[in-house]
């Protein structure tokens, strides 16, 4: 599958990273194409990788990821183009994180909306599904790496790209994929982030992950 993935950080590299050894032809989008970061990484990742603009991996993606720091990514997604994101699954791991007054952040919109939602409604033509934005990178793409039973979740109005976002979930390793619902489910999977942040600092490790135990 063709996959463009917004975002040159620490999660767009480890999407990236991962579905390129997967067999997925991937293009790590940027403000610029030719940036530092994107050919750094192409050079790492081989012959199933390549770089471009925000709008040129939203092209050339059959399904996008929007991994790009979450006070920036309407902006991003706007330079990828409505029209290049028409009709495409796009996989929300963004969270909306304020770090304006230092650290543990804060959530620059939370309670009765979510960044989830405002993408949403930005670009009603694309099926935004929110995922994997609360685990760490590093568990994104390795479950394993907590041991036991735990759970990855989505959330969205379309049903069939759930499913899509299921399947590469699936394909990481995720073996409990939790549906959350339409795409209002962001407003609990980010809220959720200010609990992940403080269990970091307490628990000196980002390996760790929630299980829902009925």
């Amino acid at each position: 599958m063709k996959i463009g993935v917004f975002g040159t950080g620490m999660v767009g590299q480890a999407i990236a990273t991962k579905l390129t050894t997967q067999g997925h032809l991937v293009m790590m989008g940027a403000r610029k194409a030719g940036s530092a970061r994107s050919r750094d990484w192409v050079a790492r990742a081989g012959a199933n990788a390549s770089e471009g603009s925000f709008a040129e991996a939203a092209r050339f993606g059959e399904l996008l990821f929007n991994c790009t720091n979450g006070a920036g990514s309407l902006e991003a997604l706007t330079t990828a183009s409505a029209e290049n994101m028409k009709g495409k699954v796009l996989a929300d791991v963004a969270n909306p994180l304020d770090f304006s007054k230092g650290m543990p952040p804060s959530l620059f919109v939370c309670g009765d909306d979510s960044l989830g939602e405002r993408i949403q409604r930005a670009f009603p033509e694309t099926r935004v599904v929110k995922t994997l934005n609360t685990v760490n990178c590093e568990v994104m793409v390795d479950p394993a790496r907590v041991p036991g039973d735990h759970d990855v979740f989505v959330a969205g109005n379309d049903g069939e790209a759930k499913a899509r976002v299921g399947e590469l979930l699936k394909s990481f390793g995720w073996k409990k994929i939790v549906d959350f619902g339409d795409i209002a489910g962001a407003r609990g999977l980010e809220a959720y982030v200010l609990f992940w942040v403080r269990a970091w600092a307490e628990l000196k490790t980002a390996d760790f992950n929630l299980h829902l135990v009925r």
